[in-house]
């Protein structure tokens, strides 16, 4: 038999620990620590803080920023895990000096200082210029959706949310009711009269809640030209429901601009908005401001940096926006790939893609299937009918869309009606219509032209080709090596101070494997 040394897990030591000596080199910790105590000049936060009269004393930004960014790195954001790992874990023992913030103190820094967590996000990205690891010479944007805390069942527009209030009241009134026809009966109903009061208690603040924000609320509107109603939600009305392909979230978009060359984030902010078109000109406004504070380039822009964002940021008031300030930028429609001759039997190859299968949407015969004829304004549907034109409309900028619809009598019998209609059965009714398709071109001078002829270019396609290398990785790191991929705060601001936090560990960790911090 092997004679092993005899342990027991269940005991006490007294362990003589040297703090400095738990930070070893070439460790997020340690590049972390040094960042701070060196670099970093935190006189932002101090601002916040008026006990130099009197009061108690406060636990330094310093010791709370190691710890929170540290524990972000580990995937921890709950305040009270942090808390948890100050006094049992001794790499946090160390960082934190053996002091253990309370988890109020600790979720409370997260939130309350947006701002000065902007002025370290800036500095950091000084540093990162410093040792030589900004390339500024393309940057690539996307956004990455993550759930807020809301819940999605809080959302709706203020008509859907004032019939939630009203059922809700009938269900009370109805609870009300059954409790009075228990009153007086035999023991045995008394269970049943405690989950009615307890049933009518939570209806009842349920139905304060949607009551009180009906009072306060103004309709949210949408973004583009003809903005409608979207939902709002009673709990941050900041946020907003979003489809994703796992699904749809009550979230914040978090967007970011990558640096090319070690895929530092240098610009990051949060948009309450599923749709990232618009977030472009902020984001490109962001750059420049950044790169103006920190004097690595008063006008980055102008200096010609490429600018790489996928198709979602495509429309015409984008691109005349690229065109008029002279940007550098390269950004495809979501017809680039149709128009390149390297795709052309990739449809054949791997069959079609629908989107709207990701929505639980039919998917139909596409209207690249029909047969158009621009110069005649003509249209043949797959199975060579005459479709006729329903109506055209010109824009301003040039612009032409025409629209198509199939004969009823056609689409009524047709064999393929199934597969080329959303709803078939409506071709069978005399208030039906058939299949309806549209097309657009323009004159070939708009701004959206001037873009596809760039992104279509030899090397424009060069150039696009960096943009997934650049960018989706720094979301893989954030959101999966991480597990940085849900937002604990609620209102815009809020919460793009943490998605500022998220994005410092990112950088730091790139400071950590290619700069030179002691």
């Amino acid at each position: 038999m092997p004679n092993f040394k005899k342990y027991n897990y269940s005991q006490d030591a007294m362990v003589v620990i040297n703090f400095e000596e738990q930070i070893q080199p070439n460790t997020f910790e340690f590049t972390l620590h040094h960042l701070i105590d060196q670099h970093i000049d935190l006189s932002a936060f101090h601002e916040h803080y008026n006990n130099d009269a009197g009061g108690r004393s406060a636990y330094d930004p310093a010791i709370l920023l190691k710890i929170i960014l540290f524990a972000y790195a580990k995937g921890i954001t709950s305040s009270r895990e942090i808390q948890w790992q100050c006094e049992h874990n001794i790499t946090f023992k160390a960082l934190s000096c053996d002091s253990v913030p309370h988890f109020t103190g600790i979720a409370s820094f997260v939130s309350r200082y947006p701002e000065a967590i902007e002025s370290v996000f800036e500095q950091i990205l000084l540093v990162c210029d410093e040792q030589g690891l900004l390339g500024n010479e393309l940057f690539a944007i996307d956004g990455c959706k993550m759930s807020s805390n809301a819940a999605k069942e809080h959302s709706g527009t203020l008509p859907e949310l004032e019939v939630k209030r009203d059922k809700i009241q009938r269900k009370i009134r109805a609870c009300l009711k059954e409790h009075k026809k228990l009153d007086g009966r035999k023991p045995a109903e008394r269970e049943r009269k405690k989950q009615l009061e307890s049933a009518s208690a939570t209806l009842g603040q349920e139905f304060e809640r949607i009551n009180q924000f009906l009072k306060t609320a103004t309709p949210r509107m949408g973004q583009g030209k003809k903005p409608k109603e979207v939902k709002s939600n009673i709990t941050d009305n900041e946020s907003a429901k979003m489809t994703t392909s796992k699904g749809t979230i009550q979230g914040y978009n978090g967007v970011a601009a990558v640096d090319k060359k070690h895929q530092i984030i240098i610009e990051a902010q949060a948009f309450g908005e599923g749709q990232e078109h618009h977030t472009l000109e902020p984001m490109l406004t962001g750059i420049k401001q950044r790169y103006a504070r920190t004097g690595i380039s008063p006008d980055i822009l102008k200096d010609q940096a490429i600018i790489t964002a996928d198709t979602g940021f495509s429309n015409d008031a984008n691109n005349e926006y690229l065109r008029r300030e002279g940007v550098n930028a390269y950004i495809p429609d979501n017809q680039f790939r149709s128009r390149d001759k390297i795709f052309a039997q990739q449809k054949d190859k791997y069959g079609k893609r629908h989107r709207d299968t990701l929505k639980g949407t039919k998917s139909v015969i596409p209207s690249s299937e029909f047969d158009f004829d621009r110069k005649r304004k003509t249209c043949r549907c797959p199975q060579g009918n005459d479709m006729w034109l329903s109506h055209e409309t010109v824009e301003s900028t040039g612009k032409r869309k025409v629209f198509f619809q199939g004969k009823l009598t056609d689409c009524r019998d047709c064999p393929i009606k199934a597969s080329c209609m959303r709803n078939p059965d409506s071709a069978n009714t005399r208030e039906g219509a058939g299949r309806q398709v549209s097309f657009t071109w323009t004159n070939g001078r708009t701004a959206t032209d001037w873009m596809k002829r760039r992104v279509d270019s030899r090397e424009g396609k060069a150039i696009y080709g960096h943009r997934m290398s650049t960018v989706e990785p720094v979301f893989g790191n954030i959101g999966t090596n991480k597990r940085l991929n849900r937002f604990s705060l609620r209102g815009k601001t809020k919460v793009q101070g943490q998605w500022r936090l998220f994005c410092l560990v990112h950088n730091i960790e790139k400071l950590m494997n290619y700069g030179a911090i002691a």
